[in-house]
């Protein structure tokens, strides 16, 4: 196995997004007939709270989630290993999505969730957790991301950004 920054979990993982991706948009309304947005279990589709992590609204959604997830997962598989990302990533964007789900359920919301932003916010989660001096800076930032864009009108899931991160601290706690 090459022992160079090409072969990681995180750029595997960024990989594997892009062709979903290329899968979705090739197919006309590919992630609502393949099922792999979060339009939670219809039709006994269990696998939607993870194969919303590999969904995305577009080009732009998809560039933004996977230059943070590039920044931000390569730091953590770098000073804090492999299993501790794929931990963080997976379990909290699962995670994620399922309290996204009862949180649009609960409000009477129903629309399509996809994007690994939830997921990309718990990794924000816990470099806030360990790294204080770029606590303020990330909090402000999911603030900015989540708010601004629903302030101009944009279909963000904001509160799955808040329960990302709130979901980083928890996890990074229990797993520090």
């Amino acid at each position: 196995m090459p022992n160079n920054k090409v072969f990681t979990i995180t750029n595997i993982i960024i990989i594997v997004t892009l062709l979903m991706y290329v899968l979705q948009t090739n197919i006309q309304h590919g992630s609502i007939i393949l099922g792999l947005n979060l339009n939670f279990i219809e039709n006994g589709l269990y696998f939607q709270p993870l194969s919303t992590l590999f969904t995305h609204g577009g080009v732009a959604h998809l560039v933004m989630n996977m230059f943070v997830l590039y920044q931000f997962g390569n730091l953590i598989e770098t000073y804090r290993g492999k299993a501790q990302l794929l931990f963080l990533y997976f379990v909290g964007g699962i995670l994620t999505s399922l309290g996204s789900f009862a949180f649009m359920y609960y409000l009477g919301l129903y629309h399509n969730l996809v994007g690994a932003s939830g997921a990309i916010c718990v990794l924000l989660g816990y470099v806030a957790l360990v790294d204080k001096y770029q606590r303020k800076g990330i909090i402000t930032w999911v603030l900015v991301i989540s708010i601004f864009p629903v302030l101009l009108g944009l279909p963000v899931a904001w509160y799955a950004h808040f329960i990302g991160l709130a979901l980083g601290f928890v996890l990074g706690k229990i797993k520090r």
